[in-house]
């Protein structure tokens, strides 16, 4: 910037003007009235003609014998022309703009690029987290590089490898503490039923004690031989043996078996033929409807159908129903509902194993609550595999 003096220099005296020619016309009465009124140095920016220009004013102070300062009555304005500075300016904020649209597509680009780096394994991290939740311990990741998230990757995988470890462990003890046994807990019932038959020839008490032993022996023998099915399945090696079947037929024939032919309402059409393993479906329907008669009362119904060569097969009770905590583990091994029943004659393996048998089919089962009160049991078994 550059001063200008001459005609853009403006000398007051009392509000009277003594110099300036064109300056007059940038001083503003504004800008007289701060300085004269405040008595100091004061600036304005104005556009006179389309130029910039920056006007200062500031009174001449006089300064007396005892030091003291007073206004002198005159006042000096003075103005800069800014157009070189709106020039530079101006050219600054256009090589600035010309920058920016270069260089940010690229920073752009190179962010997308260094976030991609980063985001992708920890979603693919994030995905394996996800199903060794759900319980597949086959999930892994394949670290990338050694930064943190490629150590958090490594981890997550040994953890995995040590789980899936304990988990085969665990499966392991189970079929072989049930193998092992399987034949001590035959003879043992043998000598049960024995000890049952003499004892009906003593007194009540010792007939009694002898029927107790015998019932938690055969309890005993249930949850043995459901641990050895659920070996089977962890193991992959359960198989299924499909015949062709009236479902209706093999249904009653279920219920007749354990004496809950009468205790049971069956609606259903004259015949449903399907090709099904049909132990494992007697096992199923065992299990839905001598929980629903054990929890639900007595007023059960079996509904039979069938729709797009799927079967269903609904077993409902008019009891309380099922508690909405107690929904999402229904089918969870070991789970009992009512924490009171640990000592109830189930092994709180009977629902997941039937929904194991229903997976082994091609089919599922699905629980939850009628509209008017009750729990409801929905079995649905492709009716002819074969055919799709």
């Amino acid at each position: 910037m550059r001063r200008l003096v001459g005609p853009h220099t403006l000398v007051t005296f009392d509000g009277r003007s003594s110099a300036g020619g064109e300056i007059s016309a940038l001083v503003s009465i504004g800008l007289r009235a701060a300085v004269t009124d405040r008595q100091r140095l004061m600036t304005e920016r104005v556009v006179h003609h389309g130029v910039p220009w920056l006007v200062i004013g500031t009174p001449v102070m006089v300064t007396t014998v005892d030091g003291s300062r007073s206004p002198s009555g005159v006042e000096v304005y003075t103005a800069v022309d800014l157009a070189g500075v709106d020039r530079e300016v101006g050219a600054s904020m256009r090589s600035a703009a010309v920058v920016s649209m270069i260089s940010l597509p690229v920073a752009v680009v190179l962010a997308l690029l260094t976030a991609g780096s980063v985001l992708r394994p920890l979603r693919r991290l994030g995905e394996t987290t996800r199903r060794l939740a759900a319980g597949d311990l086959e999930a892994r990741s394949q670290p990338t590089g050694d930064d943190e998230i490629g150590d958090l990757t490594t981890s997550v995988n040994e953890m995995a490898d040590a789980v899936q470890r304990m988990q085969a462990d665990a499966r392991r003890f189970a079929a072989d503490v049930s193998h092992e046994l399987r034949t001590p807990l035959s003879t043992l019932t043998a000598v049960m039923e024995v000890l049952r038959d003499s004892a009906a020839q003593t007194d009540s008490e010792g007939r009694e004690s002898a029927e107790l032993a015998v019932a938690e022996t055969s309890r005993l023998v249930r949850l043995v031989e459901d641990l050895m099915e659920v070996s089977r399945f962890d193991a992959g090696s359960a198989e299924l043996r499909r015949e062709d079947v009236d479902v209706v037929e093999a249904v009653r024939r279920t219920l007749d078996a354990r004496g809950l032919l009468d205790a049971v309402r069956i609606v259903a059409p004259h015949r449903l033929r399907a090709r099904i393993d049909r132990r494992r479906v007697d096992v199923i329907v065992a299990n839905l409807v001598g929980n629903a008669l054990r929890h639900g009362g007595t007023d059960v119904e079996v509904t039979l159908s069938h729709r797009d060569g799927v079967i269903s097969l609904e077993v409902a009770d008019r009891g309380p129903g099922l508690p909405a905590d107690v929904l999402p583990h229904i089918f969870d091994r070991f789970f009992k509902a009512d924490a009171a029943r640990a000592r109830s004659t189930g092994s709180g393996l009977g629902l997941a194993l039937a929904r194991e048998n229903a997976r082994l089919h091609g089919g599922d089962i699905a629980a939850g609550n009628r509209a008017g009160g009750g729990a409801r049991f929905v079995l649905t078994l492709p009716q002819d595999p074969e055919d799709g």
